[in-house]
């Protein structure tokens, strides 16, 4: 093997040597070019070669270093994942005898032998050392990606069960979070095998460019997609939660909704309005979302007590135990849309008595909250 390391440094030498006698033709220069990378991957070989002995034998502690990668970062400056890699590929070479003398040569790039690195790990050094002849041929001719796709069939090939215990796996590591910030909302998650298809499949129907003339992202296509599914679902797929069906709820005072729809040019302070679930909103998005919504207006004064005609209205005593429709509104707006447990921001409810109806307490709005 050191033959042909020295062979391709002569030969990339050499083609060095007629590039500094003169101006080299783009013959020359393409020569060139492809003598010093098969000089550079053969001395790639040797390198990791050379760097998996030396941890297997421990020499690195002659110099004082506890670990490879130690040495390493101190004699050849290379960080911690360069050397990792390397070392990684020295043990492949090793093991796969065809493979090493074909990185030798410089005909593998320290990216393959990665992949054959993954194979022997994910596959069984068995079925790698059968299947070098015809794997280096693919390695030979394709990038390093093209190979590893290859080798990961081969894999699903020999090991089909690992398919199904990736989807498994897959199932128990499910969980989205939605969250909030100032800027928007943050989304992060991990779906399944089949539920991240369908998401894909949905999302890419949806998001389609519309005609030749389409301009928007990819990003913009994926998002507009999902606001057309979501808008759908909650439009028509939806059940009703005791005469309230789900929905994105906005409340505001008179005269911020006032403040929003005819704006002023004199600075007049008004009370944001809050996006449920999430915070304050500006005039500009509330007009835009008040657009093509329900308003419900609400009387405030009362919500707290039912010691006044309005509240009294509300109030069924102990006739009725479930809250109606328009209680469990008027509590929803006076807890701001949010559950009523410290420190909770849950958006879905259920109306409770505080003082239980089983025990006298009366389906009153001072004796009703949501949580």
């Amino acid at each position: 093997m050191t033959v042909a390391v020295i062979e391709a440094m002569r030969v990339a030498a050499r083609r060095l040597r007629d590039a500094e006698t003169g101006e080299p033709s783009d013959d020359e220069r393409r020569g060139l070019l492809r003598a010093v990378q098969v000089a550079q991957d053969a001395l790639d070989a040797v390198k990791a070669e050379h760097l998996a002995s030396l941890e297997r034998s421990g020499g690195f502690e002659a110099d004082g270093a506890s670990s490879i990668k130690v040495w390493a970062r101190n004699e050849l400056r290379l960080d911690a994942h360069e050397t990792k890699v390397l070392t990684a590929a020295g043990e492949t070479m090793r093991l796969l005898s065809e493979v090493g003398h074909a990185a030798h040569e410089g005909r593998l790039r320290l990216s393959h032998l990665k992949s054959f690195t993954y194979g022997l790990r994910h596959v069984g050094a068995d079925v790698m050392r059968e299947s070098q002849p015809w794997l280096l041929e693919v390695a030979t001719v394709c990038e390093p990606a093209e190979l590893h796709g290859v080798i990961r069939a081969l894999r699903e090939a020999v090991h089909p069960d690992e398919l199904d215990q990736a989807w498994a796996d897959g199932m128990d590591k499910q969980d989205i979070q939605v969250t909030a910030l100032p800027t928007g909302w943050h989304v992060i998650g991990f779906l399944d095998t089949a539920l991240g298809a369908k998401l894909r499949t949905v999302l890419d129907s949806l998001g389609a460019p519309r005609d030749a003339g389409d301009e928007r992202t990819p990003a913009e296509r994926r998002t507009a997609a999902l606001d057309v599914l979501l808008t759908k679902v909650i439009e028509n797929g939806l059940p009703s939660d005791k005469g309230i069906r789900p929905h994105l709820s906005i409340i505001a005072d008179l005269e911020t909704v006032q403040s929003a729809a005819q704006p002023s040019p004199f600075h007049q302070p008004v009370q944001p309005a809050q996006l449920v679930g999430f915070g304050s909103i500006g005039p500009q998005l509330l007009s835009y979302l008040a657009c093509n919504a329900d308003v419900t207006p609400i009387l405030t004064n009362g919500l707290t007590t039912g010691d006044v005609p309005q509240a009294k209205v509300l109030n069924v005593g102990h006739s009725h135990r479930l809250a109606t429709l328009k209680q469990r509104r008027a509590v929803i707006a006076r807890q701001g849309g949010e559950c009523a447990t410290p420190g909770c921001r849950g958006t879905h409810l259920e109306m409770h008595h505080p003082h239980w109806w089983s025990k006298g307490g009366p389906t009153n709005l001072d004796n009703l909250a949501s949580a």
